[in-house]
């Protein structure tokens, strides 16, 4: 087995051959990871493109500027505009098939418009064992994988982020906010916002890894395992904290986090890719 060391090696080798890239940079560890490692290895040839829409919490689209920032990244900011789709907004277990589909079809034309052969985005080793349609969106696309092609696991992505001091090596896995929604929900902007001042406030009271599942009137919350306990201790503020954002009720999901959690439910047959 390759150790994360020489994966690395084969990283920076495979971006080196590709001859210029535009990395689609979301500011999480997998996407900074690549845009990194892309910047140091093509220097101007390399381009990183920050996808702002409704469906990004602002304070993950801040965050992300500032990663970028800190390190000397290339950025250029593109708007998207997800819920214009009636497709996606009407919440179908493929939903993030027409999201990413937008985006890489955005991004497309900006690499041509700037001589810029590929595109690349920061699918990892482990994605491939979650339920992902916009995997499909990718292949129409042309997006190339290259955590994925050499192998790099999230764990090992963390080991070297940290290692090459990246400052959110550390950081929790995030989501775009239409996951927050049970399939069939329509989404609307309204929606999004309330979800996302939800979670705001519970990351005000120390939470890390949060997700707040809306059902209706009902806010269910997922945290880490390892923040259960903490998380019903604050019971007291967190309540009436994610209530503020305009829930009825809140709830903490005994089984915590979990990526899919609204996928349990799908029929076998449902798309995965």
């Amino acid at each position: 087995m390759q150790s994360a060391a020489r994966k690395y090696d084969d990283l920076r080798n495979r971006l080196t051959n590709l001859g210029s890239a535009l990395v689609a940079y979301s500011g999480g560890v997998d996407s900074t990871l690549l845009a990194f490692t892309a910047h140091a290895v093509l220097g101007d040839r390399c381009l990183a493109v920050l996808a702002v829409s409704d469906v990004h919490p602002s304070a993950e689209v801040d965050e992300a500027r500032a990663t970028a920032r800190s390190l000397g990244l290339r950025v250029h900011e593109a708007e998207t505009y997800e819920l214009t789709d009636p497709r996606f907004q009407a919440n179908p277990p493929d939903r993030c098939y027409y999201c990413k589909a937008e985006m890489f079809a955005l991004m497309r034309t900006i690499a041509g418009s700037r001589g810029i052969t590929w595109v690349l985005d920061g699918t990892n080793a482990d994605d491939t064992s979650d339920r992902r349609p916009g995997r499909r969106a990718a292949a129409e696309f042309g997006i190339v994988s290259p955590l994925l092609e050499v192998g790099l696991h999230k764990n090992e992505i963390r080991h070297l982020s940290q290692q090459l001091g990246l400052p959110n090596w550390d950081k929790p896995q995030g989501a775009c906010l239409a996951t927050r929604f049970p399939y069939g929900t329509p989404i609307t902007e309204a929606l999004l916002e309330q979800v996302a001042s939800a979670e705001a406030a519970a990351r005000a009271l120390g939470l890390r890894q949060v997700r707040i599942r809306a059902h209706g009137d009902v806010a269910r919350i997922e945290v880490d395992p390892a923040e259960m306990e903490r998380a019903f201790s604050l019971r007291d503020q967190l309540a009436p904290a994610v209530k503020q954002a305009g829930f009825t009720f809140v709830a903490q999901d005994l089984e915590g986090y979990r990526t899919g959690s609204f996928d349990a439910d799908l029929p076998e047959d449902a798309p995965q890719q």
